[in-house]
């Protein structure tokens, strides 16, 4: 607590948070990386992907020029 009191101005100044919210956020990092999850019914057609996706259906390009 001795400590605490002698070195209250670097325990506040900018390197002093900086130091103490790096020390807290190592303890509480979420380790999981994105995660996708998908529910559905029976008989369904279902498309998850974490960017674009793009359907043609029919080998048509449903008006859209390439």
């Amino acid at each position: 607590m001795e400590w605490i009191q002698e070195n209250i101005n670097w325990i506040f100044s900018g390197i002093g948070v900086s130091a103490i919210l790096g020390i807290i956020g190592l303890f509480t990092k979420n380790h999981k990386g994105k995660e996708q999850m998908i529910n559905s019914g029976n008989n369904s057609t279902n498309i998850q992907s974490g960017k674009d996706v793009n359907i043609t259906l029919g080998g048509k390009n449903d008006g859209q020029e390439k």
